[in-house]
This record gives C-alpha cells, structure tokens and sequence, in this order.
C-alpha cells in the first residue's frame, strides 16, 4: 500500500491507476490525512444459466453440420 498526496496523485494519475490495477492499494491524502482509497474494480461473476434460450430459438434443421459449399468455404479461407 503507498500514500500520496492529492497534488503528486493529480500528476500522477495515470501511473496510480496502472499500479490500482495491478492489485496495489493506493491511499490519496490531503494534508496528510487519507481523504480516498483507489484500488482495482473488482469483476462481478455470476454463474451461467443453463437452457436460458429453451424455446426461444427455431427448430435446428437436420443437416446443421453437414459440410459447407465450396463457395462458401473459399470466403472463409480468402480465396
């Protein structure tokens, strides 16, 4: 954890948040007293729903994963 001041933390912004997101705690200060905290946005997980599209979607036709035309597959390839 480092403090800074909040004049030294406006120079500095840029590096402060790089070290935030590197997962190091960063205490802004004024006049010696800490006045904010900047630290790293912690990301939200939820698990996955399982079958949240039941229903929602037509019906898949037989030859879903038959080979692709020619044509097509050349797009892909770039020729």
């Amino acid at each position: 954890m480092q403090t800074t001041n909040l004049h030294e933390a406006k120079a500095r912004l840029s590096r402060l948040i790089d070290a935030a997101a590197a997962d190091e705690e960063i205490i802004i200060a004024r006049a010696g007293k800490p006045i904010a905290r900047l630290v790293a946005l912690a990301t939200v997980s939820r698990p996955r729903e399982l079958g949240t599209l039941a229903g929602k979607l037509g019906p898949i036709p037989d030859d879903f994963d038959a080979a692709l035309p020619d044509d097509v597959l050349d797009a892909f390839e770039g020729a």
